[in-house]
């Protein structure tokens, strides 16, 4: 799927217009157009990370590589949510996953 197509599926799937993009992203709602349609091609990266991030997807999955996306955005989304915390509670969930791997990998043996 082209970045185009990636904008647009992501903008519909939050359910914004073109205009509510461009007002979080910081251009003109032209501009978004043209990158939905295609027609503005090379986008910079702090763009491109503004969109990424606005959409909550890695740049990866909008530039290139197809990942399942669900997976992707709900670790992203994981990934922010635990960044909120302040460091004790990081550390509490480090030691849980680290906790959780330890086990599967038991289980795994």
């Amino acid at each position: 799927m082209s970045l185009a197509a990636k904008l647009s599926k992501e903008r519909l799937r939050k359910g914004q217009s073109l205009q509510e993009v461009a007002d979080d992203i910081g251009v003109s709602k032209t501009h978004i157009w043209q990158l939905e349609k295609g027609r503005s091609v090379n986008p910079s990266l702090d763009l491109i990370t503004k969109l990424a991030n606005h959409y909550d997807v890695s740049i990866r999955f909008l530039v290139g590589e197809d990942m399942e996306q669900n997976d992707d955005e709900d670790l992203i989304k994981m990934f922010r949510q635990v960044g909120q915390l302040d460091e004790n509670d990081r550390f509490l969930i480090d030691q849980m996953v680290q906790s959780l791997l330890a086990r599967k990998e038991k289980n795994d043996a």
